[in-house]
């Protein structure tokens, strides 16, 4: 079957979230497909910082940490995501970053499990969940042991009844093969283990059940798909079955029971409040709070619905237009097993990518050789997708990547 930009056209303009588009910050030509790494700016933030600088910070100074509800900000912003997570609202909090909050979930679940000494966890798992477990390990002293498995189909087998923590994040980074957070959760439970999931790849890319899943710590970023800026506050999740019972490391003055009573002596907080840790950054959440807001308008069904078909759309059109290039997909066909990006294969890849950002198309390069191209459909067409794999095309067919200035590495791919 042929695909052609008129297709394309016709499709967007019966797209129920093509509205959303005009909400983000993109400039005139630019094709964004790199949201599953930073999300763009949404209007609204500019006036909400500029307010919280100028009103709140300048004028109102410390007083604003209750005029302006910056202390319950953390709790808010967790609320506010939730719903995206299948997490009740007092279950959730915005706090410090994806990694520092997986060192505070995973040494709470090995206390909860003494005696046990292995970590299961992918190899192809984002690597700072795998710094964190040696960095962890090594500082306990206790012995663990991080077990890999290469395939998704090999975590049953790793489950037996040594492993305290099953740890894996919910979307690969690398091919956004999509893990059965249900059935990985029973089965651990079944085994006596407990379960962190990473849910860096799937918040705001397609819905997510932990209470469902029965699920026990969860982590995530919020500048994906959630749009909260560079280095935006992450976000943790604990059970409630665990709130009262996981005692997390680093038990800093905002997880204390009474944080202005300032006792000398830590009492954690019997709620989510436990896993806050110093001061919040007031302005990073500031940032955040209006970028959260668009949630209460859109149905996460939805944004998956179009995220299949802006994938598959994409998918078929590089087999078709760029075909006997080089080209292998690395992400699953199957869009079930998929989240919201396509990783393509190439030997050339990070040239290549760099050939594409040259002309304003912008995904990203994972070392050795992908290319991930991310699709937010808040603010990514169909026209896009058609423009995105003819310009691919025409790099390929012209060896434009071959350019010297292509090959030279930047500090940040």
């Amino acid at each position: 079957m042929q695909i052609n930009r008129d297709n394309a056209e016709e499709r967007d303009s019966c797209d129920p979230l093509g509205e959303f588009r005009d909400e983000f910050v993109l400039r005139p030509g630019l094709i964004y497909l790199d949201g599953n790494s930073l999300g763009p700016m949404h209007v609204s933030v500019r006036e909400r910082m500029q307010a919280c600088i100028e009103d709140e910070w300048a004028n109102d100074l410390i007083a604003s940490w209750n005029t302006a509800g910056w202390y319950d900000m953390p709790l808010r912003l967790g609320a506010r995501i939730a719903p995206l997570i299948g997490a009740d609202a007092n279950d959730v909090v915005v706090t410090d970053s994806t990694s520092i909050n997986l060192f505070k979930v995973l040494a709470a679940a090995i206390r909860l499990n003494p005696g046990r000494k292995v970590i299961v966890s992918e190899r192809s798992n984002f690597p700072t969940d795998l710094y964190m477990v040696e960095g962890l390990s090594a500082f306990a002293g206790k012995g663990h042991e991080l077990r890999l498995i290469d395939r998704p189909e090999d975590v049953a087998q790793a489950i037996d009844d040594s492993v305290a923590v099953v740890m894996l994040t919910h979307v690969n980074y690398r091919t956004g093969r999509v893990h059965d957070m249900a059935d990985i959760t029973r089965m651990a439970h079944e085994a006596g283990a407990l379960v962190v999931w990473d849910l860096a790849h799937s918040t705001g890319a397609l819905p997510v059940d932990l209470a469902g899943a029965d699920a026990d710590f969860a982590v995530g970023c919020t500048y994906k798909y959630l749009n909260g800026g560079p280095g935006a506050p992450a976000f943790v999740y604990v059970a409630p079955r665990l709130q009262t019972v996981a005692e997390q490391p680093l038990s800093g003055w905002f997880g204390h029971s009474r944080p202005f009573a300032f006792d000398p002596s830590f009492e954690p907080a019997k709620t989510i409040h436990r896993f806050l840790t110093g001061t919040p950054p007031v302005l990073s959440m500031t940032a955040l709070e209006p970028a959260l807001a668009i949630w209460d308008r859109v149905d996460i069904a939805a944004i998956r619905a179009k995220s299949v078909e802006l994938c598959e759309y994409f998918i078929a059109l590089v087999e078709q237009e760029c075909a006997g290039f080089g080209l292998e997909l690395a992400s699953p066909r199957d869009s079930a097993r998929r989240g919201s990006q396509v990783s393509f294969r190439h030997e050339n890849a990070y040239a290549v990518m760099q050939a594409l950002i040259s002309r304003d198309v912008v995904g990203d390069f994972r070392a050795p050789d992908i290319m991930r191209f991310g699709f937010a459909p808040l603010y990514i067409g169909f026209v896009d997708v058609f423009d995105a794999v003819a310009t691919l095309s025409d790099i390929l067919q012209s060896n434009a990547w071959r350019d010297d200035r292509f090959q030279v590495r930047s500090a940040v791919t």
